[in-house]
């Protein structure tokens, strides 16, 4: 069974080819493809907004963590020593330090 391509012709002149259509198409194509404001390029960029909202909020917890420790470490001297000897490996000079990991 041979294809009518009088038929197909027609129905692509009407509807395929119609001149509204076609510029709505290539519309499209270049608000999808083309230029800084492109679907493309604001995909990429909320990606990439996400990834720093992210790092943020881990930067902020860590801020958080050092303010904890800069209140312990000031509050005696016992602290500061344990913190040297715990994040340092410092020691008195009669003692041994052994690192288990």
């Amino acid at each position: 069974m041979k294809p009518d391509w009088k038929k197909i012709w027609s129905f692509s002149r009407k509807y395929v080819l119609n001149k509204y259509i076609l510029t709505c198409v290539v519309f499209a194509v270049i608000l999808t493809f083309c230029g800084e404001q492109s679907l493309v390029v604001r995909t990429r960029q909320a990606r990439q907004i996400r990834a720093l909202q992210h790092e943020l909020e881990e930067s902020r917890k860590q801020i958080e963590q050092y303010k904890k420790d800069l209140k312990e470490l000031q509050s005696s001297t016992e602290n500061i020593e344990r913190f040297a000897r715990e994040n340092y490996y410092m020691h008195a000079d009669n003692e041994d330090v052994y690192i288990v990991e």
